[in-house]
């Protein structure tokens, strides 16, 4: 029922293609040569002053996101407070004006 038309002949793009060539000799393939193995070696040495570094370290992050995730709050905190407080003052001013 709903089959996508597809035109037989298209319009041409202006973008043109390459042909294929035949008088280009086939290069034979070679193979790299492997590449050399690095020595084995241990992956991580955790040393006494290595650990406390990994300790400050995150403990630095911890405090960091959390002074800005307890700014951000602060912030969404004083616009709300600010928001309420003004429309109670323009609800007073409203209510004061009908009883004129």
């Amino acid at each position: 029922m709903l089959r996508p038309r597809i035109p037989t002949n298209p319009l041409p793009t202006g973008i043109v293609t390459g042909t294929a060539r035949n008088d280009v000799p086939a290069m034979p393939h070679q193979t790299p040569a492997p590449a050399p193995t690095a020595p084995a070696r241990p992956t991580v040495q955790l040393t006494p002053g290595a650990i406390v570094a990994v300790i400050g370290g995150g403990t630095a992050v911890v405090l960091v996101v959390g002074a800005v995730l307890v700014s951000m709050l602060l912030a969404v905190a004083v616009t709300a407070a600010s928001l309420a407080i003004s429309a109670l003052v323009i609800r007073s001013l409203v209510a004061s004006q009908n009883h004129r």
